[in-house]
């Protein structure tokens, strides 16, 4: 799907494509690929957008600007409810492209707050730093609905450990590895965006300040969320591990309180002659005694803490 938009009150949807608007295709079918032909697109640039795990970078070719963002997205798996995706930007003379494999939230969130705010691009440059900052707005937007599900997990956690619960943070864990290897990428595309020699003087300082801010503020948002959800998963394996030792040990206390009786009555069952094969009483003293001794073994045992 295509849409076409430019700058107003705002940046505002317009019906066709004329100079120096912005061409967004998300979700390019067979009609938006033959649609860009016309313009003369390296074909590798196209190419590497359709990998998922495609890294921020920026070339320039035969006169394009091509320039790669990681964007996080929610993909509809509730495993892992939030990934990240390559958003790519292209520009020439009067052509500004952006192209996504993914449904997002975040251009529509984009343009509601440009028009709200009555904030226009300047240059191509310009744009490709807003958006840069809108990524790194949602990327914190997602994480707070991660600290949600940590959250939700832990209190499961609280009354009871089970494997469902713990799967649950290792997915979230996921998503917060994606999260952080994106953003360190942009971090760095950032820079050296920063430092393209025809093109540094033209930035807008204040704004440039800005994505700078936000991309090192959801890095480091990033990192605690990871560091608190490491802790928090090493903190229940140990609890695992300290309730597997708990429940070993009452099971071979409850082992050696039965080999007791087990033993004693195995003497007496014995086919040899013994003072008390006649007995009527036999059977009543051979378990009292069986009892006696196991009960004394389970008072030693409660002593040291085994039950």
């Amino acid at each position: 799907m295509r849409t076409f938009f430019k700058n107003s009150t705002g940046i505002v949807p317009c019906a066709e494509w004329e100079p120096y608007c912005w061409i967004h295709i998300e979700c390019p079918v067979a009609d938006d690929k033959e649609y860009l032909q016309k313009f003369d697109i390296p074909p590798s640039f196209l190419n590497d957008l359709e990998d998922i795990d495609e890294r921020p970078r920026v070339e320039y070719e035969e006169g394009w600007f091509f320039i790669i963002i990681r964007i996080p997205y929610r993909n509809g798996n509730p495993k892992i409810p939030f990934s990240t995706a390559p958003l790519g930007l292209l520009f020439k003379d009067e052509i500004f492209i952006s192209i996504c494999h993914v449904e997002t939230e975040l251009i529509k969130d984009f343009l509601t707050y440009s028009v709200r705010k009555n904030i226009n691009y300047k240059d191509y440059f310009d744009l490709v730093f807003r958006l840069i900052l809108n990524s790194s707005v949602w990327f914190l937007k997602y994480l707070k609905q991660i600290n949600l599900h940590i959250k939700s997990a832990e209190s499961e956690l609280e009354r009871s450990v089970r494997n469902e619960d713990l799967q649950r943070l290792f997915q979230i864990e996921k998503c917060l590895v994606y999260f952080t290897t994106s953003l360190k990428g942009n971090d760095i595309l950032i820079n050296r965006l920063k430092n393209l020699r025809n093109q540094k003087e033209k930035y807008d300082e204040e704004l440039l300040e800005d994505v700078e801010i936000e991309t090192k503020q959801a890095q480091e948002t990033t990192q605690v969320y990871s560091d608190i959800l490491s802790g928090m998963m090493d903190a229940y394996a140990s609890v695992i591990s300290n309730n597997l030792n708990i429940i070993m040990k009452r099971l071979t206390s409850i082992s050696v309180l039965l080999m007791i009786p087990t033993l004693i009555a195995s003497l007496y069952g014995m086919n040899v002659p013994n003072f008390m094969e006649n007995s009527r009483i036999a059977f009543l003293l051979i378990f009292l005694v069986s009892m006696f001794f196991s009960a004394v073994g389970m008072f030693f045992l409660r002593k040291k803490g085994w039950f």
